[in-house]
């Protein structure tokens, strides 16, 4: 599931939980959390993130 809500725009200031680079997905889990990805990490982990995450928030469409 993505979401695509405007008050949620992830910024250059955003970075990756894993390694640091630009964030391009904010994945909400079911406690409320969030992990944010850059989309090498989060294509790596998209099934396992499908199955667990409540909303999947995915801006790397923007990438060029």
């Amino acid at each position: 599931m993505t979401t695509t809500d405007a008050a949620t725009t992830l910024t250059a200031t955003d970075r990756c939980d894993r390694c640091g680079a630009q964030a391009y997905l904010r994945v909400v889990m079911a406690t409320g959390s969030e992990l944010l990805f850059c989309a090498h990490h989060g294509r790596t982990h998209s099934d396992k993130l499908q199955q667990v995450a409540l909303r999947i928030h995915d801006e790397s469409d923007r990438i060029r």
